[in-house]
C-alpha cells in the first residue's frame, strides 16, 4: 500500500492544481494564458502543478486577521457591516414610518364618525 502513496500524492496535487487554475478568473493568471496553464498541468505531472501553485495565479497575502486590518474588498460578516446595519435600520425606520401613517390614517377615520 506505501508504495502507492507517492502516485497518490501526485495526482492528488494534479487534481488540485487542475481544478484551481480552472476555478481563477482569467485576470488574476500570470505569465501565460489560462488554456496553456491546463496543458502544462496536464501533460507535465509534478513539475507543472508545482509551477502553478508557485508563479501561476496571483496570490492575495492575508492582512494578519485582528479587527483593525479590515482592507475594502474582504468579505465582513453582516452583523460586523455598518453599512449592512445602517440599511437594516433604515429599513426599520421606514416600516416604523409605514405603521404611524396607517394608524393616524385609522384615528382620523374613527374622529370623522
Amino acid at each position: 500500500m506505501l508504495r502507492y502513496l507517492p502516485f497518490l500524492l501526485i495526482l492528488a496535487l494534479t487534481i488540485y492544481a487542475f481544478i484551481d487554475c480552472l476555478n481563477t478568473p482569467e485576470e488574476e493568471v500570470k505569465h501565460l494564458p489560462k488554456a496553456m496553464w491546463v496543458i502544462i498541468i496536464l501533460l507535465f505531472s509534478i513539475v507543472g502543478p508545482v509551477v502553478w501553485l508557485f508563479a501561476g495565479k496571483k496570490r492575495v497575502a492575508s492582512g494578519g486577521g485582528g479587527r483593525g486590518s479590515r482592507s475594502r474588498g474582504r468579505w465582513v460578516a453582516p452583523d460586523d457591516n455598518p453599512e449592512f446595519l445602517k440599511s437594516l435600520r433604515e429599513e426599520q425606520e421606514n416600516k416604523d414610518r409605514d405603521k404611524d401613517k396607517k394608524e393616524d390614517g385609522k384615528d382620523q377615520g374613527k374622529d370623522a364618525d
